[in-house]
């Protein structure tokens, strides 16, 4: 999910989704290349994203990943259970007062 709403906004290459993850949540987040990049050819062969290969700003040859239709269904889909499940992890450690009786 994380991947997908970092490439909601831009095609990026898989350091700079990295990059984009511990930024966006002030360090408290990073992701491991180890974990990304299979991440990443998952996401791909289902069809969530797609990717080419580009240059980067210092000329390297980059694969760069974009969001497809797919991946954006699917992440609304997702932020609606994660939602949900938000909800009721707070209503649980913060439950309503209990009336007195």
């Amino acid at each position: 999910m994380l991947i997908l709403r970092t490439l909601q906004t831009q095609p990026l290459h898989g350091w700079a989704i990295s990059e984009r993850i511990q930024q966006i949540s002030d360090d408290v987040l990073q992701v491991n290349q180890g974990s990304l990049y299979p991440a990443l050819h998952r996401l791909e062969r289902a069809g969530l994203i797609d990717a080419k290969w580009d240059r980067s700003e210092k000329g390297q040859h980059v694969r760069v990943y974009r969001i497809t239709a797919s991946g954006r269904k699917r992440l609304a889909v997702e932020r609606t259970k994660w939602d949900r499940m938000t909800q009721a992890i707070a209503g649980i450690l913060n439950p309503p007062r209990e009336r007195e009786s």
